[in-house]
Parts: structure tokens; sequence; C-alpha cells
């Protein structure tokens, strides 16, 4: 394995590098309460992960908390770009109180877009969660998505565990990256 985490020089996309992480971290589910700036991750969704689809972005949030409470490994959450957040904060909040390990992503607007203040983008989308998450990030490349959304997992799963949040613009999706393999992390306390 290189350096920076990345195996070999196959290619893969965004999305596909992710299903595999989340294959790897034993993740079967993904909580959501999707819009149209999560569209290119939903499409073709593969049949070994399940999609839970809640009716307010709240709802996602308090089921992956239960979800990740009773399995012991982290609840993974799908939002809508900053009003779904906004919405889920709440319980964002719950969860950095109840130590529970979520990883949530929300969509962000198209990159080539930001500059222009587009329709639903968040301006300064990591800072909105903050201080109920343990890591916020809006990696500064596509490229950079599969290895932030490793680095929330490892976050969220070291005690004491916690939500951790991954803003992802929607082109990103389909941008091609080297795949990240999972490593364990150790849950023990010196």
């Amino acid at each position: 394995m290189a350096k920076n985490g990345k195996t070999g020089s196959r290619s893969v996309t965004v999305k596909q590098a992710t299903l595999d992480l989340l294959r790897a971290f034993g993740i079967d589910r993904v909580f959501g309460n999707p819009g149209s700036t999560e569209l290119p991750f939903l499409s073709d969704w593969p049949d070994d992960i399940d999609y839970v689809l809640a009716l307010q972005e709240a709802s996602a949030v308090g089921m992956a908390d239960g979800y990740a409470q009773a399995t012991r490994n982290a609840g993974f959450v799908n939002l809508h770009s900053a009003a779904g957040v906004g919405n889920a904060l709440g319980n964002i909040y719950t969860a950095h109180r109840n130590q529970t390990p979520l990883v949530i992503t929300a969509g962000q607007q198209a990159r080539s877009i930001l500059p222009l203040q587009a329709f639903l983008y968040a301006e300064r989308a990591s800072e909105f969660p903050r201080p109920y998450v343990k890591y916020s990030v809006e990696p500064a490349r596509p490229e950079d998505v599969p290895a932030a959304i490793a680095r929330a997992y490892y976050t969220a799963m070291q005690p004491p565990c916690g939500p951790t949040f991954v803003s992802i613009p929607i082109d990103d999706w389909g941008h091609a990256t080297a795949p990240v393999e999972a490593r364990k992390v150790s849950r023990e306390i010196g």
C-alpha cells in the first residue's frame, strides 16, 4: 500500500470507491433523505447495501443513531445539502451527546458553480454542523472524497465515538480516483 493509503494505479469512480469502503467497513445500510444534489450517489444503487429512506432528515439521523448503537458500527447517513443538514441538526446534536459513531454526508452543488452562490449550495459547508461533529470537511478535489469518508469513519469510531461530516459536491461522484484500502481501527483506550 502506498504512503497515502491508496492502492495501485487502478482507477474507479468516487462512487465505486466509496461503496467499496462501506462494504469493507461492514456498513450494509445507508439512512437518508436525499435531494437533487445526491442523485448521482443514488443512481444504480447496489443490491448488497440497503438505502433506508426517511421522510425527513432528522429521522434519517435518528434511525442511523439507533442502528449504530445496536450494531456497534458507525451509521452512514446521506442528507440533502445545507437545508437537510439544518433539518437534522437536532439529532446530530443528540448523536454527539450519545457518542454515537456516524458518518454523515451531505450533497453540495457542483464545484464549477459554487462561486455563483447557486440555489441549495452550502456556504462553508464543513463549518455548519460544528461543534457537534468530531471531523468535518468538504474535500478540495473529487479524488479526495473516498479518503475523507475513510477518515470520517475512523474518527467516528475512535473513542469517544461521535458523528463526523463530509460535504460532497454533486459532480464528484463520477470522477476517477484510486481506491482507498480500508484499515482496521483500534477502539482500545490507553
